[in-house]
């Protein structure tokens, strides 16, 4: 029997597809892993604070609003250089940018171990947010330098995953330390906690300038033929898009563009309920009266792991009915209901983390989906400075619900006003992108081979 033509197109197909496959298989674990592990150290550092609430405001005599202060004004320097962070990016490299980010916040987070008054700890929370700024959109600029729009989805939810690992890594590893470190050296438990979780950072910082480079016709683990398969992917990607020459007017046409106003507050939605998480986790677990530090770094990985697989099996469904708007929305109730539930159990753990997991289901499936929207609902002139837009605004919500939520705690001796405020807040940037982006904007259409 002999094989004709049209019978081995197919077979040649397929061998063509699974070698592309291999080679970004390749260029997954290599830079992945080594992205995947900076983002695990990059959030540890920034939340790692909220084990060390209690310590801290007994040590430092800092109030919960004081502390809710100390947490915003991380959002100060990072809300106002994140849009020059990304654009010098382009201009120097991501290696050179990554390497500078993740020095700087390794050495401010463990420089944060010497603290002794609220002033130090609102000076040292604005340095480490000015200079993680960039670090989030830095990264997804980069992963376009390696991956075409087809593949480049799936890797970002990879990327996403990382901050549940953090959450899931970062509370037994904080609850340990905390347990294990207490007079050590003549040093409190919470000054090791950020000594040994930021100093990792500044080592994987020197790491990425010789580990990393910039882009793939510079790799020299890529060979030719690889590297060639890799750049026509991506001038394939390219082709019939519209040329930004000029990044300034990009970001002046972003700022007029009222649908990223609209996709601003759908992602402001996503750092409201990070505030929780992140920064009330603890607080809200030992307030049910569990005391145990290790049990209660323990307990605040909960909510982290149901949120990761909620995220994957969120975006799945997203990405097979290639539908955003309502799963945005749904994430987003999820989220809100926990909030506004969460002040009326707070005798109950179980039912607590039950709330706090719903919150993690809006904060991370919100994520996984938000960011597919901007792609496929801005035009081609405002969408270049876009992103940075609208992840720079969305960041507003991050700076005031801390600051909010430690003041009607201080004031109230209850978080309940200040997690009911939230819960709505959250509804409302929900409706937002579900009422006012058109169903029919979003033009994507299904993955088809590359």
């Amino acid at each position: 029997m002999t094989t004709t033509m049209t019978d081995a197109v197919p077979h040649l197909l397929q061998r063509n597809h699974e070698r592309i496959d291999k080679i970004y298989r390749k260029v997954t674990l290599r830079l992945m892993t080594f992205i995947f592990v900076a983002w695990v150290l990059n959030y540890l550092d920034r939340v790692n604070i909220s084990f060390a609430q209690a310590y801290l405001k007994h040590d430092l005599g800092m109030s919960d609003a004081a502390y809710g202060l100390g947490v915003s004004l991380f959002f100060i320097g990072y809300i106002a250089l994140e849009i020059p962070s990304t654009l010098y990016l382009q201009k120097i490299g991501a290696r050179l940018t990554i390497t500078r980010i993740m020095m700087l916040w390794g050495l401010i987070s463990a420089s944060m171990a010497f603290m002794t008054t609220p002033t130090q700890f609102y000076i040292a929370r604005a340095l480490l947010g000015a200079a993680e700024a960039g670090f989030w959109p830095g990264i997804i600029l980069y992963l376009t330098y390696w991956y075409p729009g087809a593949r480049r989805a799936r890797i970002t939810l990879r990327f996403l995953l990382a901050i549940a690992a953090a959450g899931i890594i970062g509370g037994p590893l904080s609850g340990w330390i905390l347990t294990h470190f207490v007079d050590v050296m003549g040093m409190k438990n919470w000054q090791w906690m950020f000594i040994l979780e930021g100093l990792p950072a500044a080592v994987m910082g020197v790491t990425a300038y010789f580990y990393l480079v910039d882009k793939p016709e510079q790799a020299k683990w890529l060979d030719d033929e690889e590297k060639s398969i890799i750049l026509d992917a991506l001038a394939a990607d390219r082709a019939g898009k519209k040329p930004v020459t000029d990044k300034r007017h990009a970001v002046l046409a972003a700022l007029k563009d009222p649908r990223v106003y609209v996709l601003a507050a759908g992602w402001a939605t996503v750092p409201l309920c990070g505030t929780i998480l992140n920064y009330w986790t603890p607080t809200i677990i030992r307030n049910t009266g569990i005391q145990d530090v290790l049990r209660v770094g323990l307990l605040s990985t909960v909510p982290y792991i149901v949120g990761a697989i909620a995220m994957i099996l969120i975006a799945r469904s997203s990405d097979i009915r290639l539908e955003r708007r309502k799963h945005f929305f749904i994430s987003i109730a999820f989220g809100a209901l926990g909030a506004c539930l969460l002040p009326h159990v707070v005798d109950s753990a179980i039912i607590s983390i039950t709330c706090l997991a719903m919150i993690a289901v809006s904060y991370f499936g919100a994520a996984a989906i938000i960011w597919s929207i901007p792609p496929a609902y801005l035009n081609d002139e405002s969408a270049a400075g876009g992103i940075s837009a609208i992840s720079s605004l969305g960041q507003i919500g991050a700076f005031c619900a801390p600051i909010g939520l430690g003041w009607i705690n201080t004031v109230t001796g209850s978080l309940a006003i200040g997690l009911t405020i939230i819960g709505i807040l959250v509804l409302a940037g929900g409706l937002a992108v579900l009422i006012a982006v058109p169903a029919n904007a979003l033009s994507e259409k299904p993955l088809t081979d590359e």
